[in-house]
């Protein structure tokens, strides 16, 4: 039986509905992930002035991947009741930190570090990645009817 199953009792379907939320926030951050992975190195590869440029690069890219994301979390979150403007806002938020921070150390890394800024990026994603599961979980998309 699955929660989208309409031969379940209401309740049930809200429980089972809550126990998988956890994967569903995994598959839309996988897809999040694949997505903003590929779209940095795919701009620097695509053109020797983005290459050069790889701080332009990097806003594009992010500017893509937290559109992006908002969509492929919204969209694992199929029945989600909520107001869309302050989601969004509440998304992003946790993003313009971050994106601070990504600022701030990919020059570090790259120029300082002698990191490649492909890897330099990889490294830094795999820190947000843990980040945007606690914060979307627990602050953008929680549960306000349950008490979460």
């Amino acid at each position: 039986m699955s929660a989208t199953d309409p031969s379940a009792p209401r309740g049930l379907r809200e429980r089972l509905a809550a126990s998988d939320r956890p994967l569903r926030f995994l598959a839309a951050g996988a897809v999040n992930t694949g997505f903003g992975l590929a779209i940095f190195p795919m701009l620097l590869w695509s053109s020797n002035w983005l290459h050069r440029h790889y701080m332009v690069a990097l806003l594009v890219a992010q500017a893509a991947s937290v559109m992006f994301a908002f969509v492929a979390y919204r969209l694992a979150l199929i029945g989600h009741k909520g107001d869309l403007a302050r989601q969004f806002g509440l998304f992003s938020s946790f993003y313009l930190f971050n994106y601070l921070l990504n600022w701030a150390a990919l020059p570090l890394l790259v120029e300082v570090g002698h990191i490649p800024p492909i890897f330099a990026q990889l490294g830094f994603a795999a820190v947000m990645i843990i980040g945007s599961y606690y914060w979307h979980s627990r602050i953008t998309f929680r549960d306000r009817e349950a008490g979460r």
